[in-house]
């Protein structure tokens, strides 16, 4: 059974159902990350074996394996990766990136330069990943625990519209975007690149849509980050010219019902205690998902509409 070398350092981060841990490591002096995936088995979600859904156990190895990456534009993952299949995962090495502190125009920008690399001709590419996701939430009872908050109205209209402004998404261009870009992905840097880290939600979406999700735990608010994002985007787009008006819902969109559905994971985990939940908005596990929701508010009133 594959174990992790004595004096490897356990690292936070590896939520997904097929990660067993994440480490850092000293190989020849030189210190690397290592990311163990474990092969699904009977009663793992069957999700882990579709190609397309974002949570795909053996994306991570395809990426390396294929070098699909290797002339992308604004976002690069480490020079150096490699992944081994022994039959019952597998063990991904690649560089320690450092982190460079990188400010939120600086990543806007490097977001839109990605937009624009081409679609690679691969079969595992994420698609629909905010559909998945909601479908996800749905088989969980959809929004419930926000129901009996004072969003309860908001979140009944917008989880009842979810089909309306996901086919919205899905009539915006189409390009390549990371698929999770937290800023503890996007940390280092190499000239004008972000140096990105986890890149198993890779796939299409809409324009806009990585800039959405980025949104949420950057400290600028969405006008400048779109601004620097539009300076970015190629007018050549692979998939035909994209308007401001388009990346700005792309988004909108994708910022709003991610942020709802975070906010509807941190309350339901501890809805189930003692106490009023009220009570416990302020809880550490809670907060910063009411925070990142609270900063939505003019964009929930967009597609409130009038």
């Amino acid at each position: 059974m594959w174990q992790p070398q004595p004096g490897w350092h356990p690292l936070p981060g590896g939520a997904s159902p097929s990660t067993v841990g994440v480490w850092r490591a000293d190989v020849d002096g030189e210190p690397v990350a290592v990311k163990r995936l474990a092969m699904p088995g009977p009663g793992d979600p069957a999700e882990l074996l579709e190609a397309h859904h974002f949570a795909y156990w053996r994306r991570p190895a395809e990426i390396v394996t294929s070098g699909v990456l290797a002339r992308s534009r604004g976002l690069r993952p480490p020079v150096r990766s490699q992944a081994v299949d022994d039959g019952d995962g597998i063990t991904l090495t690649e560089d320690w990136v450092e982190d460079a502190a990188l400010n939120g125009l600086f990543v806007a920008h490097a977001l839109g330069r990605f937009a624009g690399t081409p679609v690679p001709n691969v079969s595992w590419l994420a698609r629909d990943q905010l559909r998945d996701r909601l479908a996800r939430t749905a088989r969980h009872g959809g929004w419930r625990t926000l129901s009996r908050t004072t969003m309860a109205d908001v979140a009944e209209h917008l989880w009842t519209r979810r089909d309306h402004w996901l086919a919205r998404l899905d009539a915006l261009p189409q390009v390549l975007q990371h698929g999770d870009p937290t800023p503890r992905n996007l940390i280092g840097r190499e000239g004008d690149d972000v140096v990105a880290i986890d890149w198993a939600c890779l796939g299409t979406g809409p324009v806009g849509g990585d800039l959405g999700y980025y949104l949420l735990s950057a400290r600028e608010e969405l006008g400048p980050l779109l601004d620097t994002y539009l300076m970015g985007l190629p007018d050549d787009l692979p998939c035909g010219p994209a308007t401001p008006e388009q990346a700005a819902e792309g988004a909108r969109i994708t910022a709003v019902y991610t942020a709802m559905s975070r906010a509807e994971w941190a309350l339901a985990r501890v809805a189930g205690g003692e106490g009023a939940l009220a009570g416990k908005f302020r809880h550490p596990a809670v907060a910063p998902h009411l925070r990142a929701l609270q900063r939505q508010f003019p964009l929930i009133e967009i597609l409130l509409g009038p």
